[in-house]
């Protein structure tokens, strides 16, 4: 099969997996947050000394979006700014124990959601996903 060819199957499927991923983190998210919201919550749980930047461009935001939004997530309590032991001007991003809870549940359900669906698969082609997915993990995620 070719680059080109592969590359139409990925682009024809992963919107429709995404659409999935959002209407369940929606039906799920509570707290009046947005699925932008959500995704922040996720990239700063999944890395530990994110910045602001991190989050903005894992959610393709401006900075000063971004710097708003996660303003408004403080607020709520979900997310705490905690100074860089590094260098005194970064400040690294937190989840706080209720954002934890908060993702934790979004996350749940639309894991569970994804199982069920993937059941109606054999075993032999769920291993045959994972080894997709870890393929596509070497070639588009980066080290965070």
């Amino acid at each position: 099969m070719s680059a080109q060819r592969c590359a139409g199957q990925v682009l024809e499927v992963v919107p429709s997996v995404m659409r999935i991923v959002r209407k369940q983190m929606r039906s799920r998210r509570g707290e009046g947050l947005s699925v932008p919201q959500f995704r922040a919550l996720w990239v700063i749980d999944h890395n530990r000394s994110a910045c602001l930047s991190d989050v903005a461009e894992h959610i393709g935001s401006s900075l000063p979006s971004t710097s708003r939004m996660v303003a408004a997530l403080v607020d709520s309590a979900l997310v705490r700014r905690k100074t860089d032991s590094c260098d005194r001007r970064q400040c690294c991003l937190e989840l706080t124990p209720r954002g934890e809870a908060v993702l934790k549940i979004a996350w749940g359900h639309t894991h569970l959601v994804f199982a069920q669906r993937l059941a109606g698969l054999s075993g032999a082609q769920r291993s045959i996903v994972v080894q997709a997915m870890d393929l596509l993990r070497s070639v588009f995620v980066k080290d965070v």
